[in-house]
């Protein structure tokens, strides 16, 4: 996946906030759980993650969480990606290295159903499998998924972008993540999206099914189009042109996450159209992302925390290989969730937010 960042990336260091965050997650997944015992027949405990690729900033920050993680818990860590968002045949390679080597467990962020079959067989082979950020589908391919609520996280981003509306006529693009397979990542963010915008929605697993044209929570919509992106800049900057020769009075773009979002960007601008024309939201929380919300690129994001899904992960199977217990889904959902926030410095009335000054305090990348 190509990336190049619109702005310079100010340093920054984590909050004593935000440390305190992971730290109050890890223990509340890990309730119950003991490292007192030595872990694989060597002492030593081995673990895989395989990311859907390793240039993008998300996947960056998941391993770097991940180094992090396996040097204070003395886990030896392989670490192991796809080409590209979409490529299921490189994680299966992956995957079966992990088992080959004999190792303890498998930390994923899937590429696609594709992958299940090899996923089973780990742990018919005696791995335990944690899924990052993305559930499979079913989600009781793995053991357990560490993730952001996405269908949230879409649903954040439309309530706030039906209120900044108030009332006028939405003219909407939709800048997914594939067309040719279903992602659970994909169509939650979209859905939720929609929901939040008060659009009802059809197929629960299916994006581009519900009707074009209709009402919102706060007036009439219209849905142009929903392409594919690939979660890459230069596929946003290709669906947005898509969607702009389709109806050039679009004024609400969705993206499924940021590097999409500086496509859109891209386009739009070559077409003449000012941030004050179009809303542009999106999903992920990089720092490089609420970067483009404080200079008005993006209007709103989600943000998320990769660096959690993998310290946790990485903490989860050391204890379940020392003898500790299994982590547990968080209630009410299918896997355990790791928190989402609404970015953005536009706040809406009634809808909790924190601006980009604050994110940038949280952020990752």
């Amino acid at each position: 996946m190509s990336y190049s960042p619109l702005h310079t990336r100010r340093s920054r260091t984590r909050s004593t906030l935000a440390l305190l965050a992971v730290g109050a997650l890890v223990s509340a997944a890990l309730a119950g759980c003991s490292s007192d015992d030595e872990g694989g027949a060597d002492g030593e405990v081995a673990v895989t993650l395989i990311t859907k690729d390793s240039i993008n900033p998300f996947f960056v920050s998941m391993q770097k969480g991940a180094e992090r993680a396996a040097t204070a818990e003395n886990v030896d860590l392989t670490l192991a990606a796809g080409k590209e968002d979409g490529d299921e045949e490189g994680q299966i390679q992956a995957i079966e290295n992990a088992v080959a080597q004999g190792q303890d467990g498998i930390l994923i962020t899937p590429n696609g159903p594709g992958v299940n079959p090899a996923i089973e067989s780990a742990r018919d082979a005696g791995l335990y499998v944690i899924a990052l950020d993305t559930p499979p589908d079913p989600a009781e391919t793995v053991d357990i998924t560490f993730a952001t609520d996405n269908f949230k996280a879409g649903e954040l981003i439309g309530q706030w972008t039906a209120a900044q509306l108030g009332g006028e006529k939405a003219t909407i693009a939709l800048l997914d993540l594939f067309n040719d397979k279903v992602v659970s990542v994909d169509y939650n963010r979209d859905q939720g999206f929609l929901s939040g915008m008060g659009i009802d929605t059809g197929d629960a697993q299916k994006n581009g099914d519900e009707a074009t044209t209709g009402s919102y929570s706060g007036g009439d919509y219209e849905i142009v189009c929903n392409e594919p992106t690939d979660g890459a800049e230069d596929g946003g900057r290709t669906a947005m042109e898509n969607c702009l020769n389709k109806n050039d009075e679009i004024n609400v773009v969705y993206t499924i996450n940021e590097p999409a979002a500086y496509g859109a960007d891209a386009a739009l601008e070559a077409a003449g159209l000012s941030g004050d024309d179009v809303l542009v939201v999106s999903v992920d929380g990089g720092c490089q992302g609420v970067d483009a919300v404080g200079s008005g690129v993006i209007d709103a994001t989600s943000q998320q925390y990769p660096i959690v899904m993998a310290e946790m992960g990485v903490k989860a199977i050391k204890q379940i290989a020392t003898g500790g217990d299994k982590p547990e889904t968080t209630e009410g959902l299918d896997f355990f969730n790791t928190g989402v926030k609404l970015v953005t410095d536009q706040p809406a009335d009634e809808l909790e937010s924190i601006d980009s000054a604050a994110a940038s305090e949280i952020c990752w990348g």
